[in-house]
């Protein structure tokens, strides 16, 4: 029910502008009253879902360090983000998370954080393959083209990681475990076009190595 009033949201927003000349004033108050109807109820969806989950991870020691936002704002923060949709009604947001566990707490995020950037660069190779793949049962590129592209994107994980720039910290919280170590729970989101172009370039730069003009059919075929 939640997803769909969401896409009815998106859908109207998306409509808005370039119908707004076409309606009257009154049709234009009624859409935008429907939209805001819509964006609230998700709010307060996303609060309660956010205040379900922090009562869950406090029974289970998670807290949050001195200063930081409330769990339960944290967490709403990453439920807003989650509903975030670009132009084309796909994720605004790459989205990853990340646990590890170390004798001090710094140690410990800084290995979660970049097992939250692992699981944002493994979504983009997953979007990005399926976008070869398409292109493959339209006939734009053959199943050894498309293998080799495939090989590329999947080859260049460690550089896609190094290429993201900036994300956004979502969620950090931490608890401390029966032998004294801190496990730290980091989620992270990534702006997907930012994400996709970063693990392009990356892929592009691998096939370039390779020679062969699949470089340039892809700048062709998949607009890389």
């Amino acid at each position: 029910m939640k997803t769909a009033r969401f896409f009815i949201a998106i859908a109207l927003l998306g409509m808005a502008t370039t119908m707004q000349a076409q309606l009257s004033d009154k049709q234009v108050k009624e859409r935008q009253a429907a939209l805001q109807k819509s964006k609230a109820d998700l709010d307060a969806e996303a609060s309660l879902l956010a205040q379900k989950e922090a009562r869950k991870l406090q029974k289970q020691g998670w807290e949050v360090s001195p200063g930081a936002l409330p769990m339960e704002k944290q967490l709403d923060k990453s439920y807003a983000l989650q509903q975030e949709y670009d132009e084309t009604l796909f994720p605004k947001y790459f989205y990853g998370e990340g646990r590890s566990t170390g004798q001090n707490y710094d140690a410990a995020k800084m290995q979660a954080t970049e097992l939250a950037k692992i699981g944002v660069v493994t979504q983009i190779q997953t979007e990005l393959t399926a976008l070869v793949e398409t292109n493959v049962a339209t006939k734009q590129l053959s199943p050894e083209e498309a293998v080799t592209v495939t090989n590329s994107v999947m080859a260049a994980k460690e550089l896609i990681s190094q290429s993201l720039g900036r994300y956004l910290p979502v969620v950090e919280l931490h608890r401390t475990l029966k032998n004294k170590n801190t496990e730290v729970l980091v989620r992270i989101a990534y702006n997907s076009k930012m994400a996709k172009a970063a693990a392009k370039a990356a892929a592009r730069e691998d096939l370039e190595k390779q020679g062969g003009g699949l470089m340039q059919k892809c700048n062709d075929v998949l607009g890389w």
